[in-house]
This record gives C-alpha cells, sequence and structure tokens, in this order.
C-alpha cells in the first residue's frame, strides 16, 4: 500500500517503515534492523531524503528521523482525491448533458463557452457585481486576465471572498505577501493549497467561470460559464473540499495561555514555512534576509523545543502560534 501511495520501491517502503518506529537511526544501524548491505541503505536513505521522507537530525547530522507519515502521504494522497474529484467532475457533466438531451433542452442552457480573454474579463467582473454573498475562487497559474480577481467595493457590501492559491504562485512573489495582507485586510479570506485542481470562479453557488487550459494565450483564451446543475454542485463541492485541506494564512501571531509566544514576524515565516516555501522564498516575501529567516526559524525551535523543522509545525499548532481561527473561516 505504502509503495502504491508513494511510488516507493519495496526497499524504500520498508527502510521508512522501520524509520518510523524508531527515534533515529544511523545507516548502520538500519542496515542491522533491515538485514542488507550498508551501501545499499545509504543509497535508499538518499533517495528517501531527496523526496522529503526522510531528513537528518539536527543534533546529530548522521542520524535519520522519518518524516511524519500523515505529512509524507498529504500530498501524494490530496493527489489521488484530486483525480477522483475531476473524474467526478466529467461524470456529472456527461450525465448533466445526457439528461439534458433526454428532456429536450439543449446543453447550452446549462453551460456557456466564453472565447476570448477580454470577454472572460468583463464576463467576471460582471457576475462579481451582481455577488450577494459570498464568491469562491481557485488561483492557478497562468492567469486568464491581468488585474485583481477581488473587487473591493463588492467585499464592501458584506459579501465574501473565499481565496484558495497554488503555492507555486508565492514562489513567483504573484501574489506577493504584502498583497495577501492588503486583501485580507480588505475582509478576503485567503489559504494555501500545495496544488489546485483547475482555475475555478464561483459567485453565490449560482455561477461558476471554469478557465480553459492555454488561457494564456489572448488568441485561444476560452471559459466555461456554469449555470446551476449538478455539474455546478460538484464544482461546489470540489471547493470546499479543498478548502478544509489548504493551509490557512496567517500574518499575526496567536497562542493559548500560559504557553510561549512568537511576535508577528515569526508567525508570518512560520507560515510560509509550512505551505513549503524555502527560506530564500521566505526572505523575497518578507522583505528581509535568509540569515534573518533562518535565525529567527531556529529561535522558534529553540522555544518550542523541538530539534527540526517537521516537528515545529506541529508543536506550533500545540502551542497557538498559527491559529486557524485568524484566517476568519
Amino acid at each position: 500500500m505504502l509503495s502504491d501511495v508513494l511510488g516507493l520501491t519495496p526497499e524504500e517502503a520498508d527502510t521508512y517503515r522501520i524509520l518510523v518506529s524508531v527515534a533515529s537511526a544511523t545507516p548502520t544501524g538500519l542496515a542491522e534492523l533491515i538485514g542488507c548491505d550498508i551501501r545499499q541503505v545509504v543509497g535508499t536513505l538518499s533517495r528517501l531524503e531527496d523526496r522529503g521522507l526522510v531528513a537528518r537530525s539536527l543534533g546529530d547530522t548522521t542520524r535519520f528521523v522519518a518524516a511524519p507519515p500523515a505529512a509524507a502521504l498529504r500530498a501524494p494522497l490530496i493527489q489521488r482525491q484530486n483525480e477522483l474529484n475531476l473524474a467526478k467532475l466529467e461524470l456529472d457533466s456527461l450525465d448533466e448533458i445526457y439528461r439534458a438531451a433526454t428532456l429536450g433542452r439543449g446543453a447550452a442552457e446549462v453551460v456557456d463557452v466564453i472565447h476570448g480573454t477580454e470577454a472572460i474579463r468583463e464576463r467576471v467582473g460582471h457576475i462579481q457585481l451582481g455577488a450577494r454573498k459570498e464568491v469562491m475562487n481557485f488561483v492557478k497559474a497562468p492567469f486568464f486576465s491581468s488585474g485583481n480577481m477581488t473587487d473591493d467595493a463588492v467585499m464592501e457590501r458584506g459579501v465574501r471572498y473565499r481565496v484558495i492559491v497554488e503555492r507555486s504562485m508565492l514562489d513567483r512573489g504573484a501574489p506577493s505577501f504584502d498583497e495577501i495582507i492588503q486583501a485580507r485586510a480588505a475582509g478576503e479570506v485567503v489559504r494555501i493549497a500545495e496544488s489546485v485542481p483547475l482555475k475555478l470562479f464561483i459567485v453565490d453557488g449560482e455561477l461558476a467561470i471554469v478557465p480553459l487550459l492555454g488561457s494564456a494565450n489572448a488568441a485561444k483564451a476560452g471559459a466555461l460559464l456554469v449555470h446551476e446543475c449538478s455539474l455546478l454542485d460538484a464544482l461546489i463541492a470540489l471547493f470546499e473540499s479543498e478548502w478544509e485541506k489548504a493551509m490557512p494564512f496567517v500574518t499575526s501571531a496567536g497562542t493559548l495561555q500560559n504557553a510561549p509566544a512568537i511576535d508577528d514576524l515569526g508567525a508570518q515565516i512560520l507560515s510560509l514555512l509550512l505551505t513549503g516555501l524555502t527560506d530564500q522564498a521566505i526572505a523575497t516575501q518578507l522583505h528581509t534576509s535568509m540569515r534573518t529567516v533562518q535565525r529567527r526559524i531556529r529561535q522558534m525551535m529553540d522555544t518550542a523545543k523541538v530539534q527540526n523543522r517537521m516537528q515545529l509545525g506541529f508543536r506550533a499548532a500545540r502551542l497557538g502560534w498559527l491559529d486557524a481561527e485568524q484566517d476568519g473561516s
């Protein structure tokens, strides 16, 4: 099962299983536990380290520790679930078209096709202005239109915006940390996901715009406008599922009573670290140096009394440093 989910060889899976069962181990110790040649174990550990499934202990770099199983399995499980969700979307779409045909009505009453970047931009703006309750958005490169997809005037009317940003967008600096801060101040709720399955824009649970692949090319840009139907229901369910799994984007520190505290910069560094950004990317987003980022991470590890960054994430949750309620969900 482990090999199927993570795509590991039997040797890699066995090594990971054994390392999970011990606090840490040296290659020699693992070779004795597994009953194989030390050179084979060294090669296996190197591959597992490249995949982020094991790491060297901070206290002794000759020893290895396993990544928490939940963290190691999360990404491939999400990918599988996304594939199943997309298959369900296609199934629902086919079912809707079939039912429309049997009822004597055209599929155009369920799904409209929008051609051209400018037409997509205008339609997105139009349905935003008509929003009454909530706008839900998957943000994924490349953008199908330029400009901010959040309308401040709409939020001022009390319309809620929930946005899931694909992590790679932060790597590119679009949106920047400053832009997310401004959006949150205006009332937008932002979460970060390792990946999102498609581009998506839903208004009031009544309309959805799904930009098509290749929409970065203005001449070939296109999108689907989905009206109320089972396909729209599936798109809403997909968004809610991804929302529950996405990482809340925290910009200020929280803490539990009688627990050690961190400041806002520490919370911002930790929030970006847990989304998967590198130290350099975090430094760029926060307009500071990589040395400062690494020093602050080391300070938080000392405060939390943990030995590595993986443990820091779990300990931060227990200490209330990244309170999920801060994102307004």
